[in-house]
């Protein structure tokens, strides 16, 4: 059950990931950290930063029907997601930089898929996710308007990045649909007088 916390732990896994498989003589004292505004004026030294710049519903799906789990208990229907993230290197020099964006790039092109494994990270909260449950990662075209946004945010210290976009989130309910028994039979009072 991928409930609220879900959407850290998506970053948090997506850092971590990156973390584990950075070349480590070359970009050894690199940092990997979730960004919020504020940290655009004081930036990493050396790393990726990773910041969620929007949320929206998912495209594929809106209307989900209630969630059954396997003992029959029905919740309300999970809220289907996109995470749009923009992934930002850090370096001293213009050429170091450019090569962390290409590694990050490519590493993030050879996870595509985070599964449960991934995602279930230890932390505050694990085993959000179940065994079955994954999520898309994906490189995305941009929108200007969001572009203008976030330079108006980090300016005088923006930097090269790249967006990318996660895809189908579901954030479960722990909201229980409560149903009554089945109707048998039903009695109509019409043209009757009551007094």
């Amino acid at each position: 059950m991928a409930g609220a916390y879900a959407v850290a732990a998506v970053g948090k896994a997506i850092l971590s990931l990156l973390a584990s498989a950075c070349p480590k003589p070359e970009f050894a004292g690199a940092e990997f950290e979730l960004y919020q505004a504020k940290n655009f004026q004081q930036p990493m030294e050396e790393g990726i930063a990773l910041y969620l710049h929007r949320i929206t519903p998912a495209n594929n799906i809106r209307n989900m029907p209630p969630r059954v789990l396997l003992d029959g208990h029905r919740y309300k229907p999970s809220l289907p997601v996109d995470l749009h993230y923009l992934l930002i290197p850090y370096a001293r020099d213009a050429f170091k930089q450019q090569r962390l964006l290409g590694w990050a790039m490519r590493a993030m092109e050879d996870m595509t898929i985070l599964n449960a494994g991934l995602l279930n990270q230890p932390g505050p909260e694990t085993n959000l996710f179940f065994d079955k449950e994954a999520v898309d990662v994906i490189m995305e075209t941009f929108p200007i308007q969001d572009i203008g946004s976030i330079w108006e945010v980090a300016k005088p210290a923006i930097q090269p990045g790249v967006p990318y976009v996660v895809r189908m989130l579901l954030l479960d309910s722990l909201l229980e649909v409560v149903e009554a028994d089945l109707v048998q039979t039903r009695v109509f009072g019409m043209g009757e007088v009551r007094t």
